[in-house]
């Protein structure tokens, strides 16, 4: 039972990945559409390259979604309105008009003309009634065909031009006394009128849509059948016409299948598959070219819930509606890795994760070539991400592209330019926005799981930082020395294509460590007193050495980022403090050499090796008397020398050429520090 805790213990790191292979494998496979695919790939109004195809079964023929359209809009134009009718309104307006009538008129008039106004007034309310009078105006076309429902029966039917809308009433009255030579008596009818007319027809909508709908589920949305065995297409037939949409058809009806558990178990299996050898490749090129990354459970757990974060997204946006799939900042993904890692590890894992989304989308083949080119202007375009005009720039350049590349498809598939959707490059736009996303999301990226990107690198650079500040106080000779040995490191890393950003922050924070004992170190000695003097070399020596525990533990205080710890940790290595270990045996031979050496690690990368360099030459610098460039020259190589000789760079992943090339860079600073003239024969 130990042996198996401690194996278990041993090979933790690599049971956690195989558990997280495996959850982000279920996780996106649950994702994926449970159904067939169409194995063959096709686009219109280009040759058919696969071998003849022959129906695998009876099929029916879709309609194209525009010939549905064009039925559904013929049936919209030819639908029926309905109203529902009062038919109390039209006694009610009746009897109050008989028994108000003579209220309105002048007892002068004859008995006749009185009788035939009585009449013409019950012939203008038998007009306005006869189908009705609507409560609201309408907008609905004259010749629309309407009817009438009176309790849910229907009474009457006729077209919409035949009601009467509220402000024709007045013009109807006028119209009918014209008729009857009785327009002297407008005014009183129309004030009569003006307090008995009341509306008696409203629009019925939930009928009116419901019949609609009624005749919506009626169209047939196929138009014909091909039987089992029938050629659909011969090898190099052009794909257009009815042609194409026999095999959309085709296509359509392999992806509905309603599959028995036996096919559902298998296509599962083979989406497992699919989806285990994408991330399994990601995993090895981690293992192969990163090591450092596939060493830390914490940034491939990063990558693979990023990985697993836009296949989650995408497929919100297809099951929603597939055309906003451009919408997804895809580009995001690239930009991330390359801020947290490097341009080549963001490439990668942007093509894996493209590949994976080609099972979701429609169109497959034009959106994973839209993203990967996409991918590949994101990672060569984007530098210096702290830099806000460079990410604009950057997103302007993402979303040209798209627009470019999804022009040419579009004319590719059709012919013409005539029936392009302009509103797809809305969606790229809208998408270039999203990508702008990627300055909060890398900050809250930082803090979720504790990484470092250049925008913190370059908010830990600011010298007006609190820690900064207490170290320029506390020690105003280590702040100088850290800012001359940032410039050097920053000038070596550039010369070698390490990260200066990190390499120059590394080196301003290396040796806070000294503000606990400021005066012990002798760039903060400015009255000549050396407290050293009263100490015993051992004791010196672990004043000067635990500068570096003091500087992690100052460091872990004020939330440094672990990246910048590691260059407190490895500047000295695990070197002798050689001034108090001579002054030590001087007095006594036999001597623990461990008592006067640095704890260490090593350097374990470049940027941490070029610290080390950076931080000797520079210390050491201020003791050369009368410098010349011969003597900065092997003054620099016997301090690297040595270092080398030390085994000190032995983890770090630095190569000789390298080593060179940081020599000379360290040479050229020091003799312009010194500001050195050309050495004259004598």
């Amino acid at each position: 039972m130990k042996d198996f805790i401690n194996k278990f213990y041993r090979n933790h790191s690599l049971i956690y990945k195989g558990l997280l292979f495996i959850c982000t494998t279920v996780l996106i496979v649950y994702l994926f559409p449970k159904s067939g695919k169409f194995k063959y790939n096709f686009e219109k109004g280009k040759p058919w390259q696969s071998e003849n195809l022959y129906a695998p079964f009876n099929f029916a023929i879709k309609k194209t979604d525009e010939e549905i359209a064009a039925e559904k809009k013929l049936l919209r134009d030819n639908s029926i309105l309905y109203f529902n009718l009062d038919s109390a309104i039209e006694s009610k307006v009746k009897n109050q008009f008989e028994s108000q009538f003579k209220n309105y008129f002048f007892d002068s008039i004859s008995e006749f003309d009185l009788d035939k106004l009585f009449k013409t007034g019950n012939k203008i309310i038998k007009e306005l009634y006869q189908f009705g009078i609507l409560n609201e105006d309408y907008n609905f076309s004259d010749n629309k065909v309407i009817v009438l429902l009176d309790d849910r029966v229907e009474k009457e039917k006729g077209v919409f031009s035949n009601l009467i809308k509220q402000n024709e009433v007045v013009l109807h009255i006028e119209k009918v006394l014209s008729n009857q030579n009785l327009s002297n008596y407008k005014n009183g009818f129309v004030s009569l009128f003006f307090d008995l007319v009341e509306p008696n027809l409203v629009f019925d909508k939930s009928t009116t849509d419901k019949v609609l709908q009624e005749e919506f589920d009626k169209i047939a949305y196929a138009r014909g059948s091909v039987e089992k065995g029938t050629l659909i297409i011969s090898k190099g037939e052009v794909i257009e016409g009815d042609k194409y949409q026999k095999l959309k058809s085709l296509q359509s009806e392999y992806e509905s299948q309603v599959w028995n558990k036996s096919n559902y178990n298998w296509i599962l299996f083979a989406y497992t598959l699919l989806v285990a050898l994408a991330l399994l490749m990601l995993l090895l090129f981690l293992r192969k070219y990163r090591p450092d990354v596939f060493e830390n459970n914490t940034k491939v757990t990063f990558i693979f819930f990023n990985i697993f974060l836009m296949v989650f997204i995408t497929t919100l946006v297809v099951n929603y509606n597939s055309k906003y799939i451009y919408v997804v900042p895809i580009c995001i993904l690239p930009l991330v890795f390359k801020a947290f890692f490097d341009a080549r590890l963001g490439l990668f894992a942007h093509v894996i994760t493209v590949l994976l989304l080609g099972f979701i989308v429609p169109n497959s083949y034009e959106y994973m070539f839209l993203q990967i080119i996409a991918g590949i202007v994101t990672i060569l375009t984007v530098s210096e991400l702290y830099k806000r005009a460079n990410l604009f720039i950057s997103v302007g350049q993402i979303t040209l592209i798209y627009i470019v590349a999804y022009f040419a498809f579009f004319v590719i598939h059709e012919g013409t330019v005539e029936t392009i959707k302009w509103e797809t490059f809305i969606w790229f736009i809208l998408c270039g926005l999203a990508t702008l996303f990627v300055q909060p999301l890398i900050y809250a990226y930082e803090k979720l799981f504790g990484l470092v990107s250049d925008v913190s690198l370059l908010e830990l650079s600011d010298t007006n930082s609190k820690l900064l500040k207490e170290l320029s106080n506390k020690s105003p000779g280590t702040f100088h020395h850290s800012l001359n040995v940032a410039n050097l490191a920053e000038a070596s890393a550039n010369e070698i294509g390490a990260n200066a950003m990190l390499i120059r922050v590394g080196a301003l924070y290396h040796d806070i460590g000294k503000m606990k004992n400021p005066t012990y170190f002798t760039e903060n000695q400015s009255t000549g007193i050396n407290p050293h003097d009263e100490l015993s070399a051992k004791e010196s020596a672990k004043i000067i050495t635990d500068h570096v525990i003091n500087g992690i533990e100052i460091a872990r205080k004020n939330n440094l980022p672990d990246r910048v710890i590691d260059f407190i940790r490895t500047h000295h290595g695990t070197s002798v403090v050689y001034y108090f270990y001579k002054k030590e045996k001087e007095v006594q031979k036999e001597i623990d050499k461990l008592d006067f050496s640095y704890p260490g690690p090593k350097p374990f990368s470049k940027e941490t090796a070029i610290l080390m360099m950076c931080d000797s030459v520079e210390a050491a610098s201020k003791s050369l008397k009368e410098p010349t460039s011969t003597k900065i020259d092997a003054f620099v190589e016997n301090i690297i020398n040595k270092q080398i000789e030390d085994g000190q760079f032995l983890n770090a992943n630095i190569t000789f050429k390298e080593i060179q090339s940081i020599k000379k860079v360290l040479k050229h600073k020091l003799a312009n520090i010194y500001h050195l003239r050309i050495e004259y024969p004598e």
